[in-house]
Parts: structure tokens; sequence; C-alpha cells
């Protein structure tokens, strides 16, 4: 008898109609058994069972151990004993200036002193420099992730220190001004610096596009008629060197000796990472795209191709100088310079 009615109420409750509760409805009970089977007046509600993670070993376990650097010894000891042989030839030289006369020993020690004077000009410098590059990188990051966690609180902080950053730049008075405005009225992060975006960077992102189109042309005209593998090598490097430079400084970089070198690599990396170097391809499969093999010969293609990665390298440069993330905007892409290029190198051709 009672298998007969336990077996009714199992099908009667698989039979029955699909019902809406609300979760505050007495009828709806929790449980802990995921296979429990609830009545036909009232539903359940099962705790799924978490699990077991797989243990991970300690991040020390990967990463490398310091070990003793004999190449930063050797990079001491003769630095060193470079700076000390010059500054026993110096002092030798001096000696034998008064021992000649005296006023020549009293030039070679003014001249010691200008120079010393420059050296140590020289290092404060490039010390500011790679202190200025490395602020426009952390609020770079520090941007981005505002603008990611929509964190209004380090959104404003961070922008005023982007506001600092162009407070001597008087092409930038009105859009600094426009977004002093909008940190006091608006309350989202990530709209605070999708509008330093839009008011205080724009007319700099449209200079140095600038910048980057007509170094592509220099470069492609100068490839295109140039003889000489070694001068267009020359010339391509000695462009984009230029290039990098004028977009650190358009951004607020000045990068010295050091900080050019520090700034160099960091785009190179970007170029690694997003697959610039490696665009050979992609860059004549877009100038094949364009059906420009057919109106361009070998020397005047070859001169697109340099000019498109300049371009590239302008772009990264871009990314790397620029003080704060594209949030708004893609920022600019190789198909922006291409119609542009030809244009330059197909007037050259005729």
């Amino acid at each position: 008898m009672t298998d007969n009615s336990s077996t009714s109420s199992a099908s009667a409750r698989a039979g029955r109609k699909p019902t809406a509760f609300r979760l505050d409805d007495r009828k709806v009970r929790l449980t802990e058994d995921p296979t429990a089977v609830p009545d036909n007046d009232e539903a359940l509600i099962a705790a799924l069972e978490e699990e077991a993670e797989t243990p991970r070993l300690p991040a020390a376990a990967s990463s490398p151990k310091s070990a003793f650097s004999f190449g930063k010894w050797i990079a001491i000891g003769f630095s060193g004993l470079v700076s000390l042989a010059v500054g026993l030839a110096v002092d030798a030289l001096i000696r034998d200036l008064f021992s000649k006369t005296e006023w020549l020993g009293w030039v070679g020690i003014a001249l010691a002193a200008v120079a010393a004077l420059g050296l140590l000009g020289f290092i404060l410098r490039e010390l500011l420099g790679l202190l200025r590059l490395g602020k426009i990188d952390h609020l770079r990051e520090a941007l981005a992730k505002a603008a990611e966690e929509d964190d209004a609180r380090a959104a404003g902080r961070h922008l005023k220190d982007l506001i600092a950053l162009y407070e001597d730049r008087p092409e930038t008075a009105r859009g600094r001004k426009e977004l002093a405005g909008h940190m006091r009225e608006i309350i989202d992060g990530r709209d605070l610096v999708v509008l330093a975006e839009r008011d205080l960077l724009s007319p700099l992102d449209l200079e140095a596009r600038r910048i980057v189109m007509n170094s592509a042309k220099r470069v492609s005209l100068v490839t295109a008629v140039s003889p000489r593998a070694l001068v267009d090598l020359l010339a391509v490097l000695i462009e984009n060197m230029r290039t990098i430079r004028r977009v650190a400084a358009l951004y607020g970089g000045r990068p010295g000796t050091l900080g050019f070198l520090r700034l160099a690599r960091h785009i190179a990396t970007h170029l690694a990472l997003t697959g610039g170097m490696a665009a050979g391809d992609s860059l004549a499969s877009q100038v094949l795209g364009h059906g420009l093999a057919a109106r361009l010969s070998a020397r005047l293609g070859e001169g697109v191709i340099n000019g498109l990665l300049t371009s590239r390298i302008g772009i990264a440069a871009i990314a790397v100088c620029r003080p704060a993330p594209f949030i708004d905007t893609k920022g600019p892409t190789v198909s922006e310079f291409l119609s542009e290029i030809v244009k330059t190198t197909e007037k050259e051709d005729t």
C-alpha cells in the first residue's frame, strides 16, 4: 500500500505543470541535497557543490633566483678604471700647464671646471628625463585602470596630474580648463578619462598624426629615389629617431639620450607585442589589395612599404608616449596613412 502511494506521488510530481515562485515565498525551500524531489506545491533550491581547486605552486617556484651578476661587477670595474684614467690625465695635463706657464694652468683648471659642470648638468637632465618618462608611463597605466574599474576618485586624482603635466603648454589651456570643469560635474571615472581624451589630448593626437604622416612621406620618397641601399637605411633610421623624439616632446616626454634609448626599447617591445615588426606580409597584402602593384614600379613599391613601416613605428611611439590610453577611440592605424603615402609616391613617379 505504501509503495503504491509513493509511486503515484512521484509520478504526480514528475508530471506537474511548470509553476512560478517568488524567492520570498514560503513554498520555496532550501536544501543541501541536490537529488531531493520537491512536492507538488513547493520549490526546492539546492546548493551546488563547489569544485575543489587544483592546488597551485607558489609564485616563487617559477621566479628565477637572483644570482650573482658578474656583468654588473665588470661594468662597475671598467667604468671606475675609465674615470680614474680620465682624472689622472686631466691632473697630469694641468700640472704640465702650470710647469710651463702659470696662467695656462689656471686656464686648464677653468676649462676642467666648465667640463665638470657640463657633465653634472647632463646627468641631471638625463635623470629628470627618465623620471618624466616614468611618470608618463605610470599615469597612462593608472588612467587605464581607473577607466576599466570606473573609479571616479582615482580618475580625478590622476587627471589632476595630467593637467599639471601640461600646465606650461599654452596650446592646452582651453582643454585644461574644460577638463577641470568636467571634473567638478562628472561622477563616472570612465567618462572623465574619455572627456580628457576628447578635450585635452585630441589636439595633440592630431599633431602626432601629422608628424608621423610627414615622416612616412619623407621615408617613402627618399627610398623611392635613392640609388643606394645604405642611403635608404640611414634615411629610415634618422627619420624614425627624429619622429620618436618629436612625438615624445609633443606629449611632454622630453627624453634625453638615456631616455631616448629607454623609449626606443619600449617602442620595440610594443611593436613585438602587437606584431608590428612581423608585418611584412600584412603590409604587402595592403598594397596588393589596393591594386598598387600594377601602378607602381618595384622601386616605388619599396618606398611605399618603407613608408608604411615608418608609420607603424610612429603609431607605436604615439601609444608609448601618450600619457593616457585610447579609451573612446582606437588610435591611429596604418590604413589611415596608406592613401597619402601612395599619392606622394605616385607624384614622384610621374
